[in-house]
């Protein structure tokens, strides 16, 4: 027989440790050596062992005549085959400080889903309503969600008389154990399907294809998710279902850009326009509208339309839409506009980087920098 080890050195205290302590240690150790928590091979004996050695300790005469004598005065414990234990031993202990929680199934929630939509940029922007197909679990329209044939309820367990939990009793040199197990028969629910659904062979559950209408706020961006609360698979055992997760994936514009609630669009300008200025029409995303080049106009430069953006989703206003303007520079030009732009040269001259507050070009800071060397 394998030696015992010292009872204090089981549940990892002192001999000084007071009786929380001891209590405290107990505690810690059962919960992690339970073998309905921890399924390793070794769980179970540790979990007697645990037990033993808080039996003797927590008993304030067990424990000063084990002081005293050590494991030769624990021999009336195991001699009596730790009888009791349901009713008022170690497991009256367990069940006080786990509170001996039945296993019987409650209710519980259906799990989410998850799901991915493509809208495009306009639908993004205004808001649209969408149909999408989604497989889910459902209860049993024949038997909603029982398991039985209509006209047929269940019965109660025949090998666990409807408390869902059945009693082990395992026999050891150390005594009499009683493990408390879930009924593998009703799966601790505590009552058997005598007749199962047709429809659903029992489960209580079938799988459907169900098309859903969704609305999509205007002014979502790609990767918005939305939630449809109670779109999931159903719950078990009466609980609710779960909630339907939609992923957006907005397709981009062939023209314009997005930046927040702000809709961009670039608009090519030639040379003229941008030295004379004009009048041009641009597209928006709800028609067209007509802005003005200022003369001498910059690449770069932007118009704003105000209101021609996105929506807001909290406050209910607007954005822009932003024309950016570029200069075009040409790549090829004909006889005639080759002279035009000469003769164009001769009068405008060379161009000059813009003064300082001084009035100094970039050239003469350079020259400045360097000490008039350059």
């Amino acid at each position: 027989m394998a030696i015992k080890r010292d009872y204090y050195d089981v549940l990892g205290v002192p001999r000084s440790a007071s009786d929380e302590e001891i209590k405290k240690a107990y505690r810690k150790l059962a919960f992690q050596y339970h073998p309905d928590r921890n399924h390793e091979a070794s769980a179970e004996d540790k979990f007697k062992e645990i037990n033993e050695a808080y039996e003797v300790l927590s008993d304030p005469q067990k424990r000063s005549t084990y002081d005293q004598f050590g494991h030769a005065s624990t021999g009336d414990i195991f001699d009596r085959g730790f009888e009791g234990f349901e009713d008022g031993g170690v497991g009256a202990i367990f069940h006080a400080f786990f509170g001996g929680a039945s296993t019987k199934r409650g209710p519980q929630r259906g799990t989410d889903l998850q799901q991915r939509l493509t809208i495009s940029f306009e639908e993004a922007v205004f808001g649209s309503e969408k149909k999408i197909e989604v497989n889910r679990t459902e209860n049993c329209p024949s038997c909603h969600g029982s398991g039985s044939e209509p006209g047929f309820s269940p019965v109660t367990c025949p090998n666990c008389n409807g408390n869902g939990q059945l009693k082990r009793v395992n026999q050891s040199l150390f005594g009499r154990f009683v493990n408390i197990i879930t009924c593998e028969r009703c799966q601790g629910e505590g009552k058997v399907i005598s007749k199962p659904c047709s429809k659903c062979q029992g489960n209580g559950q079938v799988q459907v294809r169900r098309k859903i209408m969704i609305e999509i706020p205007a002014g979502v961006e790609d990767g918005s998710q939305i939630c449809l609360r109670g779109q999931g698979r159903a719950g078990s055992w009466g609980g609710a279902p779960g909630n339907l997760f939609v992923t957006l994936s907005v397709e981009p514009h062939p023209v314009f850009q997005r930046d927040n609630h702000d809709i961009i669009y670039d608009l090519p300008i030639n040379f003229a326009q941008a030295a004379l200025g004009d009048k041009v029409e641009v597209p928006t995303l709800n028609g067209h509208a007509k802005i003005s080049i200022e003369p001498g106009t910059q690449s770069g430069r932007m118009v704003r339309l105000k209101g021609k953006g996105v929506p807001h989703l909290r406050d209910g206003g607007c954005g822009d839409e932003v024309v950016r303007l570029w200069v075009v520079t040409p790549k090829s030009l004909d006889e005639q506009q080759q002279r035009l732009f000469q003769e164009l040269a001769k009068t405008l001259g060379k161009a000059e980087s813009p003064k300082d507050k001084e009035g100094k070009g970039f050239s003469e800071r350079i020259r400045e920098a360097l000490g008039g060397k350059a």
